[in-house]
């Protein structure tokens, strides 16, 4: 038992850069996501108020 919390000791810092650099890239991702789709809603509005058809690639 001995061995045990000095190789937790070792691994502790790796671990925790590891969390923190994902929660990074998750909340980059997220928030990539929610401006792609705010966009989208935002040109479908301006086609539509322009009486221009949807773009193409769009799900409707």
């Amino acid at each position: 038992m001995d061995d045990f919390w000095p190789a937790v000791y070792a691994l502790a810092p790796t671990v925790l850069v590891g969390l923190v650099f994902w929660f990074i890239m998750r909340a980059l991702i997220r928030a990539d996501r929610t401006e792609r789709r705010a966009h989208a809603k935002i040109e479908r509005e301006e086609r539509a108020r322009l009486g221009l058809p949807p773009a193409k690639g769009t799900a409707e």
